[in-house]
């Protein structure tokens, strides 16, 4: 039987400046595009989280050398279609969606059939959505009838550009395509909806010709391929979806201030900033400078008495969609009904999120009203309890585990979360800043 935290609550108070672990998202395409370029590759501050060693793992059976010095990783790459393995070769990502979907992008040339599998939440996701343009590309897969984890991949010497409509929002279907361009001749075109630029930033500083021009509800992307990129330098930012919960932990208590330092403020990444302010919350974004090609700064949030409902956007709904969770939390807390919509993509991540989200919610006595892409929240700013929560068969969900934490110490009660382990999946250090903002618990 797995792990699991108990907390009693007490309230806490603290004014501190914290560190979060590398992005996740950008720690996995700096991995990827490390093992596409010519030479060594040098990347800080890369996290080093479950879902990165699983990938780290994989391009190593894929014949990339990755070495360590702390937290300093190096890549010595082959270049594009560089990798070297043998037949039958299996290809763990672990719970990595980011990492199982991107990789396919690169295997569109191999010369022999290469098994992908994930673990149990992994395994219940869709791959259609990567699979169809890939096999346009020219890859062939063998997979079940529901185009899920396991899988098999077999490339081709002959990569088409292709022309692709991406119209859910998803950054990993529009990368993974983009990774694929990378090896064929002529000019792949891909209409996007928006979702997370971090590839097109990515391929702006390596070089590698692209263009893309921005549109009210849609991108259009162009990559030209069969352009040798060399070895670089990087430095990954703090991850802004693991900050969240620490921003939240602090807008819901008392007597709090906290500075994140140096965190990814891709516009992309931010909306739920965004969201907070406007349910009234003072969250200021600091020392914005541009490095690598992605904005970082300093995040600034103060305890906030007093919060507001809100009818969130849908035209945000895919740039704060592993957000949504936390804001869950601070809508059980606001003034009025809060309304969420065009949420089906929160049911198709690591677990049914909205489905669980709502759940959570209903155990701690906030009434929700629940359909199969949206949730209205009846807020209660007096939430505080002492009764006992216990949170299980939730799917051993890294988000959901780190949600109900935050949730235990703003509202009250005696928790027992089960699923410790799953924070590793993503934000490693994230019982250790609990400690650091002097909040106790126990594991057993």
């Amino acid at each position: 039987m797995g792990k699991k935290i108990v907390i009693n609550h007490k309230y806490n108070s603290f004014k501190e400046t914290i560190s979060i672990d590398g992005d996740k998202s950008i720690s996995i395409r700096a991995l990827l595009l490390g093992s596409q370029a010519y030479g060594k590759t040098f990347i800080e501050n890369i996290l080093l989280s479950e879902d990165i060693v699983n990938s780290i793992k994989c391009l190593k059976k894929l014949g990339i050398k990755i070495t360590f010095d702390k937290k300093n990783c190096h890549i010595f790459g082959r270049g594009l279609n560089g990798f070297e393995y043998k037949k039958n070769i299996v290809l763990n990502a672990g719970n990595s969606g980011t990492f199982a979907r991107l990789i396919l992008g690169l295997l569109v040339k191999s010369p022999y059939y290469i098994k992908l599998i994930g673990d149990k939440s992994l395994s219940q996701r869709d791959f259609e959505r990567v699979i169809l343009p890939l096999q346009k590309v020219g890859a062939n897969f063998k997979s079940n009838s529901k185009k899920t984890l396991p899988l098999q991949i077999i490339g081709s010497n002959f990569i088409n550009p292709i022309n692709f409509i991406e119209n859910r929002g998803s950054a990993q279907c529009k990368s993974t395509v983009m990774l694929a361009a990378l090896n064929s001749p002529g000019e792949t075109v891909i209409k996007a909806k928006k979702s997370r630029d971090h590839t097109e930033n990515f391929f702006k500083y390596l070089g590698i010709p692209i263009n893309v021009k921005k549109k009210k509800n849609n991108d259009e992307i162009k990559v030209k391929g069969q352009k040798t990129f060399n070895a670089f330098k990087y430095k990954v930012p703090s991850d802004p979806s693991s900050c969240a919960f620490f921003i939240v932990l602090t807008l819901l208590s008392k007597n709090c201030e906290l500075k994140i330092k140096n965190v990814n403020v891709n516009h992309s990444r931010i909306g739920y900033i965004k969201i907070l302010n406007k349910m009234g919350a003072k969250i200021k974004i600091k020392n914005v400078k541009k490095i690598y090609g992605e904005k970082q700064a300093d995040i600034f949030v103060k305890s906030q008495p007093t919060l507001k409902k809100i009818n969130c956007p849908p035209s945000l709904s895919s740039n704060l969609i592993d957000e949504f969770l936390i804001i869950f939390l601070v809508a059980a807390k606001a003034e009025g009904i809060s309304y969420f919509k065009n949420l089906g993509e929160l049911n198709k991540k690591e677990s049914p999120r909205l489905k669980l989200g709502s759940k959570l919610l209903n155990q701690l006595g906030i009434k929700t009203k629940l359909t199969k892409d949206s949730l209205r929240i009846f807020g209660n700013p007096e939430i505080s309890f002492k009764k006992n929560i216990i949170v299980k068969n939730y799917f051993k969900d890294h988000r959901i585990f780190m949600t109900s934490v935050i949730a235990a110490y703003t509202f009250g009660g005696k928790w027992k979360i089960n699923d410790v382990d799953s924070y590793k999946s993503s934000f490693p250090s994230f019982l250790n800043i609990i400690k650091k903002l002097g909040y106790e618990f126990k594991v057993n």
